[in-house]
């Protein structure tokens, strides 16, 4: 059965703007289907690590904010916190990265609300049925919320492939329990023959598990959290995950904590794919852009608006100079990070039913 993929460009003319596209897009979408009226609605988003600017600017969260509002809802921000040690490992720093980021109750219209608490350690388990987890730690704001809406920066992303919905609902609305448990089958290890023993890697990493010996990197599998970290930042690719299991089981559990997101309650899904970054968020920092600006999608299917997003924006011309420049009959995500296959979290997100890959795209 095929799903609605709802899409705009970004083409405004000399009068209109991005934020009146989004506005249309969501209200063409059916987002009006959902009943608001003194619901609590979930606007599941990424605030950016501090020193990041591609995250998605509080101007279009006010966009979602402001049309929960006028739909008699109570709308809250919410993410979160994270498994690696950055400016978001906890609410307090995690508040305070979201307001120097631009997020308050001035500039977007509601509250922020750090999902699973304080320290990370707040959360609820949900069951689900699926092929690898009987349950997943989801962030109890989250769990209490009558209704889920992402809104969700796409880009690549150096584990999963893409960073869209599914991730966006996977590791965003997981406890650092729930981190931990999709991370956990993914330690990367080390290529001795191609570690040049530069130490971007002990920068990296969040859990002091990178030691030196002979001048080359090693890492204590006993304290490292899976994180990734390690791998975006070696450039001599002199790290990678530690079986080729690892990537799939992962990509495999983002789908069913997405399963455990949503579960239960209506849920609505919208894809900003700009600003196109070979890394996640989570990084304090960008490289350069990968491809032009596609547009927005929307879908009540998080599967579909996924697999919408990554087609559009693999089908774009590759910027010249960029990680995506190079002579690979690979798809964009595999070029850029060739230990990933971005189509792995969406076919297990069909097969355990958190959506279709199937889709009919309306322009919007």
């Amino acid at each position: 059965m095929q799903s609605e993929v709802f899409f705009t460009d970004l083409e405004t003319g000399y009068s209109g703007s991005r934020l009146d596209k989004l506005d249309s897009l969501i209200r063409k979408a059916g987002l009006d289907k959902i009943d608001m009226e003194r619901k609590f609605v979930a606007i599941k988003l990424h605030f950016g690590e501090l020193g990041n600017l591609s995250f998605l600017r509080h101007n279009y969260a006010k966009v979602i904010v402001d049309y929960v509002k006028e739909r008699g809802g109570i709308p809250f921000l919410t993410d979160c916190n994270t498994l690696y040690v950055g400016k978001r490992k906890n609410a307090v720093e995690h508040l305070e990265t979201a307001h120097l980021n631009g997020f308050s109750l001035y500039s977007v219209g509601c509250p922020i609300i750090i999902a699973d608490g304080l320290k990370g350690d707040d959360d609820v388990e949900v069951p689900i049925d699926g092929e690898l987890l009987k349950n997943a730690k989801i962030g109890r704001s989250i769990v209490d919320a009558d209704i889920i809406i992402t809104l969700n920066h796409f880009k690549c992303h150096e584990l999963a492939g893409i960073g869209g919905a599914i991730k966006n609902l996977s590791m965003g609305c997981a406890s650092r329990r729930g981190k931990m448990e999709q991370h956990c089958e993914s330690k990367p290890s080390v290529r001795p023959d191609k570690c040049r023993g530069c130490k971007a890697c002990i920068s990296a990493c969040g859990s002091d598990a990178i030691d030196f010996n002979d001048k080359k990197a090693k890492i204590d599998t006993d304290r490292c959290t899976g994180c990734g970290m390690c791998i975006s930042s070696c450039r001599f690719d002199a790290i990678g995950s530690k079986n080729d299991a690892a990537v799939p089981v992962l990509c495999k559990k983002m789908a069913e904590y997405a399963l455990a997101a949503v579960k239960d309650k209506p849920n609505f899904h919208i894809n900003l794919a700009i600003d196109i970054t070979p890394y996640c968020d989570c990084h304090g920092g960008n490289e350069r852009y990968l491809v032009p600006d596609v547009g927005f999608f929307a879908s009540f299917d998080p599967v579909a608006v996924d697999v919408a997003s990554a087609i559009a924006v693999n089908e774009q011309p590759r910027i010249h100079g960029t990680m995506a420049d190079k002579e690979s009959e690979r798809d964009l995500y595999g070029c850029v990070h060739d230990v990933t296959e971005w189509d792995q979290q969406v076919t297990h997100g069909e097969r355990i039913g958190l959506g279709s890959m199937s889709y009919r795209l309306t322009k919007v």
